[in-house]
């Protein structure tokens, strides 16, 4: 296995951190919907609140790191080479093919990867933080002339909210298709990122 050092601690703190926070956000969030009850409205809407302060905060570290050390290109959508991509999920996975796309420290994301993380960034995230400010503020607008129905509001948050249950759910799932089920995983617990070499290849699987 060729193994190359991917991930540095803060994109894996930043990754995991990101992840506890939205999922604790969207079990809240759907609390308060009423969907079920675990915590009880009040309490439920506490640690939503302050989950949404968090990773708001968070955010705001991740965006600097991004553009002080220029990891803000691995987000570049590309079309390059998609339809061997989109080729290979749809079938070549099923036929134990090998993964077209390689990954390197440069090129972390894969053409799919890519696309996927631009309309998580450009549309759900704006969507549930405008929404999600809008309902919390929702008298302060009012009393500043800004009139938004507070069910459209809603509505609104809760679309955002399945949306992003969707990705996560389908990102999960992706992150269960590397040569092992767990290795993706690993990668982002290890920061180390092991690849088949390719055919004829010398072996270059000393660490870093």
């Amino acid at each position: 296995m060729e193994r190359t050092y991917l991930f540095t601690r803060f994109e894996r703190f930043w990754h995991w951190t990101q992840a506890l926070l939205i999922v604790g956000m969207l079990v809240t969030g759907f609390e308060i919907h009423g969907s079920y009850r675990l915590l009880g409205f009040q309490q439920a809407h506490t640690v939503h609140t302050t989950a949404v302060w968090a990773l708001i905060g968070l955010w705001v570290l991740a965006i600097f790191w991004h553009l002080t050390t220029g990891e803000w290109r691995q987000y570049i959508p590309t079309m390059q080479n998609m339809d061997r991509i989109v080729r290979y999920y749809a079938v070549g996975i099923f036929r134990g093919e090998p993964h077209p796309f390689k990954v390197t420290r440069a090129r972390k994301h894969n053409p799919m990867q890519a696309q996927t993380y631009l309309v998580v960034t450009v549309l759900i995230s704006p969507l549930l933080w405008i929404t999600g400010l809008a309902y919390l503020f929702h008298a302060e607008l009012a009393a500043a002339g800004v009139g938004i129905a507070l069910a459209t509001v809603a509505v609104a948050h809760t679309a955002g909210a399945f949306l992003m249950l969707a990705f996560l759910i389908g990102h999960v799932y992706l992150g269960t298709t590397g040569h092992t089920p767990l290795a993706h995983f690993k990668t982002m617990f290890t920061g180390w990122d092991e690849q088949a070499p390719e055919p004829g290849a010398a072996p270059t699987g000393a660490a870093r």
